[in-house]
C-alpha cells in the first residue's frame, strides 16, 4: 500500500499543512503504553497518534480511529471510528490494520465512505446504541477468553459551544457522531472522540478508563475536561487529542493533570505525538 499524504488524511479545512510551520518537538519522556488490570489478565493500551489508539486483550486487538502516519504492527479484530474528520477516518489506515475477518463500527453517516474499501464489513451505529459481541474470534470459534464478551455502547459526541461560525458547531449533534464505551474483561473504557463535556458524558457511570480530548478550538479546554472528569469520576483518565498544531507543545495534558490533583481519578500521561510520526507527517505535507 502506498503511504498516504498528510493532505489526504487531514481532510477537514481546518487541518492544513500550515500547522507544521514551527520547529518539531523533541521526543517526550512519556511512555506510549499503559496497562489496565482485569480479573483475568491486563488490557494493554498503546497511544499511536493524536486519537489513534490500540487496545489489546489476550489475542484480541481493537483499534480506535487509526491513521496512516502511525506505526502499526498488529491487525485488528475490530476497528472503531468516531466520526469522519480526516484525523479520525483514514481509509488506507483502516484497510491496512483490519484483519480479513475483522469488522468496523462507525457512525451511520460514515458507512458509505468506509464501504469503498473492498471487502470491508462495517456496522453503522447511532448514538445510544449497545451491542454484545460474544465472538469477534478469528475463525468463528469460541476462545478461552469467551471472545472477551465485548460490550460496546455508543455515546453522543458533539460540541456544545464551539463552531466555525455563528449557529454552526465543529461537531454537530445532529450528525450522529459518537464516542464509545468498550467493556473489555469487565473494565469499561470510554473513548470520547472529538467532543465537549456534554451532559451524556457527565452522566456516565462506572468508567475504569476515560480518554478525553482537550484542544481548542475543536474540543475542550483542560479546565472543561477536568470539570467533566470530576463529574463522572473515571478511575483513570488519559488526556489525548491535546495538540493543535500537532508539533506544538500545548501543555494541555500537564494543565489537566494539575487540575485533577486530589480528585477521584488517576491521570495517566502517554506520548500521543511521537516525534518520528510528526516528522513523517511534516515531510508528507511538503510533497
Amino acid at each position: 500500500m502506498k503511504p498516504i499524504h498528510i493532505s489526504a488524511f487531514l481532510t477537514p479545512a481546518f487541518l492544513t499543512p500550515a500547522l507544521f510551520a514551527s520547529t518539531l518537538l523533541p521526543v517526550t519522556a512519556a511512555p506510549s503504553t499503559s496497562t489496565i488490570a482485569t480479573s483475568y489478565k491486563s488490557i494493554t493500551v498503546t497511544a499511536k497518534f493524536h486519537a489513534s489508539t490500540q487496545v489489546e486483550f489476550g489475542n484480541k486487538v481493537i483499534i480506535i480511529d487509526p491513521v496512516s502516519a502511525a506505526s502499526w504492527t498488529r491487525k485488528a479484530d475490530l476497528v472503531v471510528i468516531t466520526h469522519p474528520h480526516g484525523d479520525h477516518l483514514d481509509l488506507p489506515a483502516i484497510a491496512k490494520v483490519i484483519r480479513p475477518d475483522g469488522f468496523v463500527i462507525a457512525p451511520e453517516a460514515a458507512v458509505p465512505t468506509i464501504r469503498t474499501i473492498k471487502g470491508i464489513t462495517v456496522e453503522g451505529w447511532k448514538p445510544g446504541h449497545k451491542a454484545l459481541y460474544e465472538d469477534i474470534g478469528r475463525d468463528g470459534r469460541p476462545t478461552h477468553l469467551a471472545s472477551m464478551h465485548l460490550m460496546v455502547e455508543s455515546v453522543p459526541m458533539y460540541n456544545v459551544l464551539r463552531g466555525p461560525a455563528p449557529g454552526k458547531k465543529f461537531h454537530e449533534r445532529a450528525s450522529g457522531w459518537i464516542g464509545y464505551v468498550l467493556n473489555i474483561g469487565g473494565r469499561r473504557l470510554y473513548f470520547a472522540g472529538d467532543t465537549e463535556g456534554t451532559p451524556e458524558m457527565k452522566a456516565l457511570k462506572n468508567i475504569d478508563a476515560a480518554f478525553l480530548p482537550m484542544n481548542l478550538p475543536f474540543t475542550m479546554t483542560p479546565q472543561e475536561a477536568a470539570a467533566a472528569a470530576k463529574a463522572f469520576k473515571p478511575k483513570q483518565v488519559y488526556p489525548y487529542h491535546y495538540r493543535y498544531p500537532f508539533n506544538k507543545d500545548s501543555g494541555n495534558e500537564r494543565t489537566f493533570s494539575a487540575l485533577m490533583k486530589g480528585s477521584a481519578s488517576k491521570v495517566v500521561l502517554l506520548d500521543w505525538y511521537p516525534a518520528a510520526v510528526v516528522r513523517k507527517m511534516a515531510a508528507a505535507s511538503k510533497r
